[in-house]
């Protein structure tokens, strides 16, 4: 991931000298779990994890050589172990390794990113509470439908990302395998009590079944809660843009001082954050294809999957990091404009009302197509003469329906909320 959208402490945890260290601590436990066992001496086990080192520069430079990172990691730090060298590594193939350490990353990276992810639920609760009863106009179509309030919208927001902090829990516990069941997985140079003390170790359960590699169903499922994450953030941003939009102009993302909003028109105040949110989710969601065709590899492996994977995994997180830390703050500072969100309601002169005033005709005897045909005819007209819906209503039905003025109350509309919060956040 480029610079502009990489974010500590997600940045260091995908770093090349953090990945070599994963691998090293992978290769110390798979030692030390060794020398329990009596596979290699305790002397050596002891040496490599006291003097088991490298630098980067000395891991490129043999990789020159090599053509093969794990060979040469294990050359350069065999070289610094001295004659206990000969014991790393032992028994071992390079995936046993790779794919251990990948999940031991993946599992840190989940852990970060559920640490966001709550923190934005709880950003988003406390606002949908904040905003309970601030009347808005609710649009299916991008029409005005009936009123909903702010606080509602964000209540679904706040549920979803309930969810989407299960499946991510969910995924951290299916990665959280590893495996050192050695070529083709069938434990050919040690026995499976190394991998179950190794794996202890590491603080990873042993994978049941595995061939070289460790199934990538598992790694599909993390990429799989990252884009569904992805795109709650994006509906959110989505509806921001849309509400920001000048002839809305209901909410607005922060807008701090000295920002400029064009380079050539100073009244711009463009929601440029939100949109960048939509644009890495986008990014993030076009992950999941390629990790679900990593699954199928020839046999017991081929490597079609590892390119793609040293793309797709740490740039997956790094952008959800990233989005998540952006939603969190303009959550949290999101300019609501209370009055404009009541104005609009009523700037369609009234005609939401119209299901109201048809299920009123229905009760007095009408038919529901004829009442639907004359409610329609003046929704029509209040739209197309630019009059208030109200007013038609009161002239052509008044008689019709004596209770005419209870129709156009916005509380009606409201009478429930209260029981859909206490639904939704004592579940």
């Amino acid at each position: 991931m480029i610079e502009r959208y990489s974010k500590e402490p997600m940045k260091s945890l995908w770093g090349q000298e953090a990945k070599f260290r994963r691998w090293l601590e992978v290769e110390v436990a798979a030692a030390r779990a060794m020398a329990e066992l009596g596979i290699i001496p305790s002397w050596a086990a002891e040496e490599i994890e006291k003097r088991a080192d490298f630098s980067l520069e000395e891991i490129k430079e043999r990789e020159k050589v090599t053509k093969h990172d794990v060979a040469a990691f294990v050359d350069v730090v065999a070289r610094r172990v001295g004659e206990a060298g000969k014991y790393l590594h032992f028994g071992l193939t390079s995936y046993d390794v790779v794919d251990t350490a990948l999940s031991m990353a993946m599992r840190e990276a989940l852990g970060m990113i559920i640490e966001r992810a709550e923190n934005l639920r709880e950003v988003l609760r406390e606002k949908a509470i904040q905003h309970k009863y601030t009347p808005q106009m609710g649009r299916t179509h991008g029409i005005h439908a009936e009123p909903i309030t702010f606080g509602l919208k964000l209540l679904v927001y706040t549920k979803e990302m309930e969810r989407n902090i299960e499946r991510l829990g969910r995924a951290r516990e299916v990665i959280s395998v590893g495996k050192l069941s050695g070529a083709v997985g069938t434990f050919s140079q040690l026995p499976p009590e190394v991998e179950e003390k190794t794996m202890k170790r590491l603080g990873l359960r042993p994978a049941p079944a595995t061939t070289q590699v460790l199934q990538r169903d598992r790694h599909g499922e993390v990429l799989f809660a990252l884009a569904v994450t992805a795109s709650t953030l994006e509906k959110m941003a989505l509806e921001i843009r849309h509400l920001q939009r000048t002839e809305v102009s209901e909410a607005q993302e922060p807008f701090s001082g000295g920002q400029k909003g064009s380079s050539a028109m100073p009244h711009k105040r463009n929601p440029v954050r939100c949109e960048r949110i939509c644009g890495l989710s986008r990014l993030i969601r076009s992950y999941l294809a390629p990790a679900l065709e990593n699954n199928p590899l020839w046999h017991e492996r081929d490597i079609s999957h590892s390119s793609v994977e040293r793309v797709i995994i740490p740039d997956g997180f790094l952008a959800l990091h990233f989005i998540l830390e952006e939603s969190i703050d303009i959550i949290a500072n999101l300019r609501v404009n209370a009055e404009r969100m009541l104005k609009n309601i009523w700037s369609s002169g009234g005609v939401f009302l119209s299901q109201r005033v048809l299920l009123a005709l229905v009760e007095r005897g009408w038919s529901r197509d004829s009442a639907y045909r004359k409610v329609q005819s003046l929704a029509l007209k209040a739209f197309d003469q630019g009059k208030d819906f109200r007013d038609l209503v009161k002239e052509e039905l008044g008689k019709e329906i004596p209770h005419v003025e209870e129709l156009f109350s916005l509380d009606y509309y409201f009478r429930h909320i209260d029981r859909i919060f206490s639904r939704a956040l004592e579940e």
